[in-house]
């Protein structure tokens, strides 16, 4: 298959993760592993590992530190062109690995960084935009305060005035906004109207729509899905997955993608051993994406997303960067298709 590269603008705040050693609690010994991740960051990253044109809009800190994530993102083949630096901090979060008996842990400490700080004036749509395809958000940039928020609504608009497509992953995070807002669907919901495809669950849906959704299994994925669509009319597609939890380091996992007319969905997929489950729902909307621009089939793409997602639970980071052969080597078999 001849590959159909597109150019992605992803805009978000790229993060430094730092991570407790496996098997321990936080200082049990004198260190912590870091990693550069964000979620837009981490779809920018999986997508020019698959040839396509990434471009990361972001702010981090002038300075050594700031310098660290640009070149990470540049070796990556991640354009960086458009990173301002300025004053500020680096966004932080500790990940607290689980083990038996105890949730694995994020604690957050982004407030005030380069990013979040930044104006919404500080961002130009028309120049940022120019040859652009596509364009990738997530929850997390809203959640990060007001002047977040109102940063990604502009860039929604703008790519929607451009005819841009335009892709949102839900991204819940509670605990970041609960330091600033107590209605998050108010700010959600003009946002998700500009978008074209959603990453989201039953969960996202009852979040934006104010109403839950009966049932098990496939027909309250199906229910949700449709009222999405039915409320958000520019969005042509929802992806979403569940997941099983077996034990710690094995569980299991469906995809699926909805339009108006049609859904999919994968067998399910075992994933074990799991090394870490970090940024592998940003490997699943990379997959996707590619997999929605190379023009496969609806559970195609469903297997395409979540055999990204595979991969990344075997590798430590934040970050996939699998190349288009690494992926077909690894692609879950379309099996179970229900319509």
């Amino acid at each position: 298959m001849t590959l159909q590269s597109r150019t992605i603008l992803c805009f978000g705040e790229i993060v430094m993760r730092l991570s407790v050693p496996a098997g321990e609690m936080p200082l049990q010994s004198p260190r912590f592993d870091a990693w550069v991740g964000g979620a837009e960051a981490n779809v920018a990253v999986a997508l020019a590992a698959l040839g396509h044109r990434s471009r990361m809009v972001s702010a981090v800190p002038s300075g050594t530190i700031g310098d660290a994530p640009i070149a990470e993102l540049r070796r990556h083949g991640v354009d960086i062109g458009a990173i301002l630096r300025r004053g500020g901090r680096m966004g932080l979060y500790y990940h607290i690995a689980g083990g038996p008996m105890r949730a694995a842990e994020v604690v957050y400490d982004r407030a005030d960084s380069a990013f979040a700080r930044a104006a919404p004036t500080e961002w130009d749509w028309d120049a940022l935009l120019g040859g652009a395809d596509w364009l990738h958000l997530s929850g997390v940039t809203p959640a990060l305060g007001a002047a977040a928020a109102e940063s990604a609504f502009a860039a929604a608009r703008a790519a929607r005035a451009r005819g841009i497509g335009v892709s949102f992953d839900g991204n819940w995070r509670g605990r970041l906004w609960e330091r600033w807002h107590d209605d998050p669907a108010a700010i959600l919901r003009p946002i998700v109207e500009q978008a074209t495809l959603l990453f989201g669950n039953h969960r996202d849906a009852s979040l934006l729509l104010g109403q839950e959704f009966s049932g098990d299994g496939e027909d309250r994925r199906r229910a949700a899905a449709l009222a999405l669509l039915d409320r958000f009319p520019a969005l042509t597609h929802v992806a979403s997955t569940a997941r099983h939890v077996v034990g710690a380091d094995e569980h299991c996992i469906v995809a699926r993608i909805d339009t108006r007319e049609a859904w999919a969905a994968t067998a399910d997929a075992v994933i074990a051993p799991i090394v870490d489950r970090v940024g592998t729902g940003d490997a699943f909307a990379a997959g996707i994406l590619d997999g929605l621009w190379q023009g496969l089939a609806l559970v195609d793409v469903a297997a395409h997303g979540l055999s990204l997602s595979a991969l990344k639970h075997g590798l430590r980071g934040d970050l996939a960067p699998f190349s288009r052969g690494a992926l077909e080597r690894a692609s879950l078999k379309a099996a179970d298709v229900v319509r």
